[in-house]
């Protein structure tokens, strides 16, 4: 059955991981900040800096997943060349 993906489905992942990865974080650091300023009482400050922290644990971690994708690439490139 991986005879039928064509070269482009695993960049497909890759791509939809990333994605995945950022919106997952924002969308639970959104959770977790309206949670606080419903308990706490606040208008929307810890929902703002929760968001921002999402924004950035995602884009943390997304940069982590591209290096690893990069690392991996070239691997296969020098393993290639060494044949």
């Amino acid at each position: 059955m991986s005879d039928k993906k064509g070269p482009w489905a695993g960049d497909i992942y890759v791509v939809m991981q990333f994605g995945l990865t950022i919106a997952g974080c924002i969308v639970f650091c959104l959770f977790v900040g309206r949670y606080l300023d419903s308990w706490l009482g606040t208008k929307g400050l810890f929902t703002i800096i929760f968001i921002l922290l999402g924004i950035a644990g995602g884009a943390n971690v997304a940069y982590r997943q591209i290096q690893k994708v990069l690392l991996e690439g070239q691997r296969k490139d020098d393993d290639s060349n060494g044949e």
